[in-house]
């Protein structure tokens, strides 16, 4: 059966965004317990570089695999984000995707689709765009006027990941980062910025507020990851492994804390399906370092320049004073572990921002 829906975005006013609209065709094949569906795009609207469609399921429909799109499932939530080759729609273009799924009972077609906000202009702006509260001299941004001061980044491969401003979605405002992460090196994509980094020379203390779907994994995963001109320009990385917040420095691989069952024990997973700030610090000055997860210090995360046996001892192995140039958000799988994630609020400065 196949459904055509007109679905509205929703309107954004700032130049670097449009609100678009478009039609949607739901073509469905289900057997007793499974489904394919085609879902092909066509945009009515402006042309555009990338986009979303959402819809929710009135059902217990399970999607297991999709192709010419990143999909995503949260409950009966479904997004599914263009990818790098087919995301340019000019006026009256038409895209398709589609995926595999199961369910039980009735499988209804959903009834309604929204098309999201899509990235007009990604090219970065010569300063940061200032749209959230700072402190002191911190920089800030909010992505309320889209991508503005971030370039999308897929170093050294590009696969399934996208990024794209979200309007659906936020902590505070309009708009956020939304990241669609797979699983696998080459389906990385980060965002990346330098004119958020100000004039902070010495010692960054960065705040961001992340939403995401699927708990931290066993591989390890990178989300945060920032270029260190003291370090051969190898990136400090800050995400995951065991299932836990960990740093990780790429160019020897040292990882803060050190990866034990005590190690890990004393950091701290990431919470899903809810809006959580993130804040730490990197002193150049003397190689320390601290986190904040919602305002409270991890232990496992602090590097307070004494060696501490399943913490930073590991770390501590060769002296380390970093020179950030960059700061980008993403999402990098180094094994097993797809991630989408939402970042909002994101503010740079010499002093501590707080949540």
């Amino acid at each position: 059966m196949a459904l055509l829906v007109a679905a509205g975005a929703v309107g954004l006013s700032s130049a670097a965004r449009a609100a678009t609209t478009c039609d949607v065709a739901y073509t469905v094949n289900q057997w007793d317990t499974g489904f394919t569906a085609d879902v092909k795009v066509t945009n009515t609207g402006p042309a555009v570089t990338s986009w979303t469609v959402s819809w929710t399921f009135a059902g217990n429909q399970q999607i297991t695999s999709a192709w010419n799109a990143t999909v995503t499932q949260t409950g009966t939530a479904v997004t599914a984000a263009s990818l790098a080759w087919n995301g340019a729609l000019a006026t009256g273009a038409s895209a398709s995707f589609g995926f595999q799924g199961t369910y039980s009972g009735t499988n209804a077609v959903p009834a309604a689709f929204t098309c999201g906000p899509v990235v007009v202009d990604p090219a970065p702006s010569t300063s940061p765009t200032f749209d959230t509260d700072c402190l002191g001299t911190a920089l800030c941004d909010g992505f309320e006027s889209g991508l503005g001061n971030w370039a999308v980044t897929t170093p050294d491969c590009s696969g399934a990941g996208t990024a794209a401003i979200d309007g659906t979605e936020a902590h505070t405002g309009s708009a956020s980062l939304r990241i669609a992460g797979a699983a696998g090196y080459c389906n990385h994509v980060f965002v990346r910025s330098t004119g958020i980094l100000g004039a902070t020379t010495n010692v960054w203390y960065v705040r961001y507020w992340v939403k995401h779907t699927t708990a931290l994994p066993a591989a390890h995963v990178t989300a945060v990851a920032m270029t260190d001109a003291n370090d051969s320009g190898k990136d400090l990385r800050f995400g995951g492994q065991n299932g836990a917040l960990q740093f990780n420095r790429a160019s020897d691989d040292a990882t803060l804390p050190e990866q034990s069952p005590a190690g890990v024990a004393l950091s701290a997973p990431l919470p899903v399906d809810t809006w959580t700030c993130v804040e730490f610090k990197i002193d150049g000055t003397d190689g320390t370092m601290e986190t904040w997860l919602n305002g409270t210090s991890v232990p496992g995360l602090l590097e307070d320049g004494v060696a501490t046996h399943d913490i930073d001892s590991q770390w501590l192995n060769r002296t380390w004073r970093p020179a950030l140039t960059d700061l980008k958000l993403g999402w990098e799988s180094y094994g097993d572990g797809a991630d989408t994630l939402w970042y909002d609020d994101v503010a740079v400065g010499s002093t501590r921002n707080g949540c």
